[in-house]
């Protein structure tokens, strides 16, 4: 899998909540939708912009872009509508709600939505995060360096096309996409608790869990399983994987 960065039987299951509870901030030039300022652990760009690429052996390309909360609507609102998508916390939302939702979070330097795409298909919805402004702060002693992360998978893109499970592909590069900031040293995820697919994802994706955790969330009091992953281990298992992929 190469990369580049134009700026520095599987089911889909989300690994936690999206909605921080920070206050928004100005995004530095007045324009909506423009980028938030840039940070050493989030890549920024306007809302659809393309800000990472990956070719992957044998299986086309993966692409992260700026999520955008009007043009990328349609997708949204019929992923967090799904039966299996109540984690995410957001099925009650109109359309509308659901974009102003989105708006917010594009207004945020801390938090970053993106959307990630397979060959241009849809496939998973990633959220990544500063840990010291997020209400998972009050529940572990934030390192510097940690990015917390949130991912839904709501398609399979071209998986069957070339012959491969969508987590071998979309799983490293999401991983790779995560660490593109070279601020980042330990990924951080808090799944709730009950959510046991997405528990087991995160192991597979190299994450080792640090206990159970209790904090207040925007959808309320959570109970979340704590994990970590730092990028040396997270490194080695997309070199791992993306060797997996040249062999065949």
């Amino acid at each position: 899998m190469t990369t580049d960065q134009p700026n520095p039987t599987d089911q889909p299951n989300p690994s936690a909540q999206p909605s921080p509870s920070a206050q928004p901030s100005p995004n530095g030039h007045g324009d909506p939708t423009g980028p938030p300022p840039a940070t050493d652990r989030l890549l920024p760009g306007a809302r659809g912009a393309e800000v990472w690429r990956a070719d992957v052996p044998g299986a086309g390309a993966v692409t992260a872009h700026v999520l955008d909360p009007v043009g990328d609507l349609d997708v949204l609102h019929e992923w967090v509508n799904r039966p299996h998508a109540g984690f995410w916390g957001l099925a009650d939302l109109s359309r509308d709600d659901l974009s102003a939702t989105y708006a917010f979070v594009d207004s945020l330097p801390t938090h970053h939505a993106y959307l990630v795409r397979w060959d241009g298909e849809p496939v998973v919805l990633v959220q990544l995060y500063h840990p010291e402004d997020d209400p998972v702060s009050t529940a572990y002693d934030v390192r510097p360096g940690d990015l917390g992360m949130h991912f839904f998978k709501g398609g399979d893109g071209p998986a069957a096309r070339y012959g491969v499970q969508t987590w071998a592909v979309i799983g490293p590069a999401v991983l790779a996409f995560a660490l593109a900031a070279p601020g980042v040293r330990r990924l951080v995820a808090e799944p709730d608790a009950r959510n046991r697919p997405a528990i087991t994802r995160m192991a597979a994706f190299g994450f080792e869990p640090a206990g159970t955790v209790r904090f207040e969330s925007p959808q309320g009091p959570k109970e979340a399983v704590l994990a970590f992953c730092p990028r040396e281990r997270a490194e080695a298992l997309v070199a791992g994987s993306v060797a997996t992929l040249a062999a065949g």
